[in-house]
């Protein structure tokens, strides 16, 4: 541009080329840029909800634009069914033809934990990353009250009825806004108590060791449910609850940006 400058000559030469090839230019850059567009866009993302939980406490959670948010809704487990085999068969509803990732929120990420292992030792396409979300990809992660009441099976001995009630009034378990309090109120309402306690058995009986490949772990420091102490997250929100998914969302939605765009 400096070597155009002095020499006005070529500068006119040049804008006579540019006033003649407009439509050429124009095409070039477009195409690019649509190229661009596409690279970026062709990302499905599978978010797997919390033990009773669904698709509603992801509602603060947004994704740069072209990214495609995909809810896997929780399936009817088979009657003694291990967390590993639900995980293979909910990731059937995969199109894992298509660039993906996973997000799991909880129990959910213990899932998407079990899909991106079973797709890698399948030789199939695993997800371009997988993001957990105030969750453990292993059950050594797990506090030790879980093995505990796993060992001693615990779990049996209290109604789902109570466990739901208490978690409506537990504070841990409430988040800053009356309107997602109110929520998460309903969502544990309209939980279905047959999966409850399938999920809670399935959780404490679960054994893995396997990280996924590609994984980005956030972790409340304030989590009481799983502990960070317990795990080595990739990211801390500080003084972020087990469900920062709903008070913290803008935090998470910066993360999860970032992550799905170095993919």
């Amino acid at each position: 541009m400096i070597f155009l400058m002095r020499r006005p000559d070529r500068l006119y030469q040049f804008y006579i080329f540019c006033l003649l090839n407009s439509d050429y230019i124009t095409e070039h850059f477009a195409a690019r840029n649509n190229s661009l567009v596409q690279m970026i866009a062709n990302m499905n993302v599978y978010f797997i909800s919390g033990l009773g939980a669904d698709s509603r406490v992801f509602r603060n959670i947004i994704l740069p634009e072209g990214n495609e948010i995909i809810y896997l809704d929780w399936i009817n487990p088979l009657k003694k069914e291990s967390l590993a085999s639900y995980a293979f068969r909910l990731s059937e509803r995969i199109d894992t033809g298509q660039k993906f990732a996973l997000v799991g929120l909880s129990m959910g990420g213990m899932i998407a934990t079990e899909i991106s292992k079973q797709l890698r030792e399948k030789d199939l396409n695993e997800p371009a990353i997988t993001i957990l979300l105030s969750s453990v990809p292993s059950h050594k992660h797990f506090p030790f009250h879980f093995k505990i009441a796993g060992y001693l099976r615990l779990y049996k001995l209290v109604p789902v009825a109570l466990l739901k009630k208490a978690s409506i009034l537990n504070r841990f378990f409430s988040t800053d806004t009356i309107d997602d309090r109110k929520l998460l109120e309903q969502v544990i309402r309209d939980s279905d108590p047959g999966f409850i306690k399938w999920a809670i058995e399935a959780i404490l009986t679960w054994r893995n060791e396997t990280s996924p490949q590609h994984c980005i772990h956030i972790h409340g420091s304030k989590d009481r449910i799983l502990p960070i102490y317990k795990t080595s997250p990739t990211h801390i929100i500080n003084n972020g609850k087990h469900l920062m998914i709903m008070e913290r969302a803008g935090e998470l939605n910066a993360i999860i940006a970032e992550a799905i765009g170095k993919v």
